[in-house]
């Protein structure tokens, strides 16, 4: 019976229902599956002489057997010693474990083995007897307790064996052309049966592009077929949104200029409108959102902010309101939030769906059940890393399709924007605005403790204020409120002519909101904080950063935490206390000191801790490439993204014949995939 691609593994000799399971749990469902299951590392199996080998390398030598195989037994372990004569040199060839190896070999035979070499006593720890005539590369598969490698390697081989030629190629010729890509079936013979290192790196170059290509081919079928989802344009007022930004009271940046304007563009299509904007902490996101806002107001439709907290739905509110009334225009903007009495929360329904409120804000209450707007043309979401298809599809059932535009502080490197958020057309605020000052990080030892105090008690002299903030440890909250107290008490006698404030995790909600208003108006000059201070709490008189044992805080945290300082005209400090043990804390600390772009140290974070472990994996949306890298590998991702936006752009690309095995592909697997977020 002829093997298909679509076939199940179970189609191939020697799979059971046993190691199907085991294979399923590797993602190996069909035998097109098995073959795009690549080898992660290859062994190299060309003979060597022990002269060209380093101690610890793991090596092939071939030679002559000089000395019997002895088998030594220790209980139920084993060794098998022999001699091999390799030119002139003798080394003692030893295995574990294998007796069976004396029976296979005698002297005067030629042989290879494999293992690993101690230049030092001229021995070789035997890991298999590999074929004389070899001189390829083996290939090592990602497996798991079920499955080993090897299992692996021959299911491949025996599957290649009856479909050898018959890959079809999901990568269009012209892209093939330009980047040297392989032909899909040598692609598949490289990567598997290289014979040298060469035709591995180039095998594993080819299926790294396809991968990356098929995503960003998903991810722009989505975007697309999102964009096409009954989107309005919306005819906005020009004339009274360049009223409103003539009134701010102070110039737009260039970066904000130009982000004001792709929204406004997107607003004004007839596609949906599905934006992240990326700007760094106090880069003026909230002015931009508020002027999409305005615009969509203008056209007759309403207008949705929603924040991860009711503080901040709070504070947005609040500033939104006086915004519009500095400028002369009267707008109604109103907070629904779970804290509003009953009779409130009921008018402000009414009032949504009649159509009586502009702009409302508030949390995800606003997309619950009763929820109802007379025509939601915009909505914003703050710090929000996913507002996904099912929060859209919320909104639709309410007879709404509004443009999204998602907004975050938190930088997102490259990498992320284009995997992560790959179907989200993405804006980015790269400037900070006039007037603003660098601020100053610096870091100090335990020992040098004191420095970092004089540089607080210098600043408070001023009139400045100052943070103080400690880990949380996790493991105790007892020992975490004990610690902060220590500093705190610790601070109130250093510091007698100012007021002290202590923030921790037990202090009831109320007491935290008194003592953070207190902080705002300057009745107390120091902060003293267990927890990472609210997102978007703005005191501009705010100067000095002191963070102690910095070294337990992640690199996006520490960036975040110094964004609470430098919102003023002061010169800002931030001080990391800090001895770090290991080199990726050094190498954290120190890339915070080095920069202060914050998209510049997401990326080193994510070059220091990988791709899975920054955001974990499943958690973030990041998704899982089995061969290409998208942090190393970034070049090539980006411009797989560029190729398969330009593909899907051309209005007939899914009739042109040299697309037509991609077309198949997609149209297989996109089911599975338009849910991911």
């Amino acid at each position: 019976m002829s093997l298909a691609l679509e076939d199940p593994v179970s189609a191939l000799s020697g799979v059971g229902e046993k190691r199907q399971a085991a294979l399923r749990d590797l993602g190996i469902f069909t035998i097109e599956d098995l073959l795009t299951y690549y080898p992660f590392r290859y062994e190299d199996l060309g003979a060597r002489r022990p002269s060209e080998t380093l101690d610890g390398e793991k090596v092939t030598f071939k030679g002559i057997v000089s000395t019997p195989a002895v088998v030594r037994r220790f209980g139920k372990r084993s060794q098998t010693v022999l001699g091999l004569l390799i030119d002139r040199e003798n080394i003692r060839v030893t295995f574990f474990n294998q007796p069976w190896v004396a029976k296979n070999i005698e002297v005067g035979q030629e042989v290879a083995v494999y293992g690993t070499y101690n230049a030092a006593k001229a021995a070789l720890s035997a890991i298999k007897l590999v074929p004389a005539t070899t001189d390829a590369l083996d290939p090592i598969y990602p497996a798991s307790k079920g499955v080993k490698a090897k299992t692996i390697a021959d299911l491949v081989e025996q599957a290649w064996g009856q479909l050898r030629g018959q890959m079809p190629n999901l990568v269009p010729q012209h892209l093939r052309d330009k980047y040297h890509l392989l032909d899909k079936n040598q692609q598949i013979e490289w990567a598997h049966f290289p014979k040298d290192s060469a035709e591995a790196k180039a095998g594993r170059r080819s299926a790294a592009f396809e991968e990356f290509f098929i995503f960003q081919m998903r991810l722009q079928l989505i975007k697309q077929a999102d964009q096409s989802f009954g989107g309005q344009p919306l005819n906005y007022d020009k004339k009274a949104v360049a009223t409103l930004i003539d009134r701010l009271p102070y110039d737009l940046t260039a970066a904000q200029k130009r982000v004001v304007g792709e929204i406004l563009a997107d607003q004004h299509d007839a596609r949906h409108m599905n934006r992240l904007l990326q700007g760094d902490v106090g880069s003026g996101k909230t002015v931009v959102a508020a002027i999409a806002m305005y615009a969509t107001v203008t056209a007759g439709c309403q207008a949705a902010l929603m924040a991860p907290t009711e503080i901040l739905a709070q504070q947005h509110a609040k500033s939104l309101a006086k915004l519009f009334d500095q400028a002369g225009i009267d707008l109604r903007v109103e907070l629904l939030t779970s804290g509003l009495k009953a009779a409130q929360r009921r008018q402000i329904l009414t009032d949504l769906t009649n159509g009586d409120i502009d702009i409302v804000v508030g949390t995800h209450a606003l997309v619950q059940d009763d929820v109802y707007f007379h025509h939601l043309g915009l909505a914003v979401i703050d710090e929000q890393h996913r507002f996904g298809v099912k929060q859209r599809s919320k909104l639709r059932e309410g007879g709404m399709n509004p443009d999204i535009l998602a907004m975050t502080a938190t930088p997102i490197p490259r990498t992320l924007s284009i995997t992560a958020y790959g179907e989200m057309e993405v804006s980015v605020i790269d400037e900070l605005p006039a007037g603003r000052k660098q601020i100053i990080t610096s870091q100090l030892s335990q020992r040098q403790f004191d420095q970092a105090l004089a540089l607080m008690k210098a600043e408070l002299a001023k009139g400045a204020q100052a943070y103080v903030v400690t880990p949380l440890i996790e493991e105790s909250e007892t020992l975490d409120v004990r610690n902060v107290t220590e500093v705190y008490q610790t601070l109130q006698a250093a510091l007698p002519d100012y007021t002290v404030g202590l923030l921790h995790g037990r202090l009831k909600k109320d007491d935290k909101d008194t003592l953070m208003q207190g902080f705002k108006d300057n009745q107390v000059q120091v902060l003293v904080a267990t927890t990472v201070v609210e997102v978007g709490v703005d005191v501009p008189n705010a100067s000095i950063m002191l963070i102690l044992d910095a070294d337990r805080f992640g690199l996006a945290q520490l960036h975040q935490l110094r964004g609470r300082v430098g919102r003023g005209d002061r010169q800002s400090y931030t001080v990391l206390v800090a001895d770090p043990k290991t080199d990726y804390g050094k190498e954290r600390l120190k890339a915070l000191v080095d920069t202060t772009d914050g998209f510049e140290l997401a990326q080193r974070d994510l070059e220091l801790r990988g791709a899975g472990d920054i955001l974990g994996t499943k958690q973030s949306g990041m998704p899982e490439f089995q061969v290409g890298d998208p942090v190393k590998d970034l070049t090539m991702l980006t411009i797989a993204q560029q190729e398969a936006l330009s593909l899907v752009r051309e209005s007939d690309w899914d009739n042109q014949v040299e697309n037509q095995p991609l077309v198949t592909y997609l149209s297989k697997t996109m089911a599975q995939f338009r849910h991911f977020d």
